[in-house]
């Protein structure tokens, strides 16, 4: 049976996302205020916006969301949980961290889990989203990247950061919940621009979808 969806719970399934390299303050300012206005889960900004959004939504409800690692996942693992300590440090709620994509294609998936390791040590108790980008993995190797963010404490398995050479699919978020069944949760990211798209998502196991165009999916739906 399909799930009864209103804007509200709808809006709070969705990370409001603003990761363009040319974003203003003002666009930052614009997208925190329409996050409150329409209840999202958080905003989802690259790191040096963490403290203005931080400050913006004090009290709202909405939480933070950062990208670490971002886009290509080829930092260093001691940077990536720099950045991530220091997110969090400055209000991050929430950080979404790209895999070491070469070490994923090397078969090199010990290399893979202690670099989302570190990254969960460093986060404390901010929830880790693990972006294993399905564009550029085979089934197999997606597979593995899940069970890899399993093992090392993740709290979510991520489909891409928008930035690849494809987003989110149906068919890689059924794969995705179906490797790690109640261990982890799924986002899908990518693509997703309309309420048929999100729902979609949704349907096939997605617990959050990470968007720009979150105001124009929840618009879609009656209050």
């Amino acid at each position: 049976m399909p799930k009864e969806w209103t804007k509200a719970s709808l809006a709070k399934t969705i990370d409001h996302t603003l990761l363009k390299a040319i974003a203003t303050e003002q666009a930052v300012r614009e997208l925190c205020a329409e996050a409150k206005k329409n209840g999202f889960a958080s905003v989802c900004v690259n790191p040096g916006w963490v403290p203005l959004c931080s400050h913006e939504l004090a009290g709202s409800g909405v939480m933070v969301c950062t990208v670490i690692g971002f886009p290509l996942g080829a930092n260093a693992s001691e940077i990536k949980a720099a950045e991530a300590k220091l997110a969090v440090s400055q209000g991050a709620k929430e950080v979404d961290m790209v895999i070491n994509l070469g070490a994923a294609k090397a078969g090199d998936w010990k290399a893979v889990e202690e670099d989302i390791r570190e990254v969960v040590r460093a986060a404390g108790s901010a929830t880790v989203k693990v972006i294993i980008e399905t564009c550029y993995l085979s089934d197999p190797e997606k597979v593995k990247a899940c069970e890899a963010a399993a093992k090392a404490g993740a709290r979510f398995v991520k489909t891409s950061t928008g930035f690849g050479t494809g987003g989110a699919t149906v068919e890689d978020v059924r794969l995705m919940k179906k490797t790690i069944g109640d261990k982890l949760l799924v986002k899908a990211s990518g693509g997703i621009r309309t309420y048929h798209d999100a729902i979609l998502m949704l349907d096939a196991g997605a617990d959050r979808i990470g968007a720009s165009s979150g105001v124009a999916i929840v618009s879609e739906l009656p209050e």
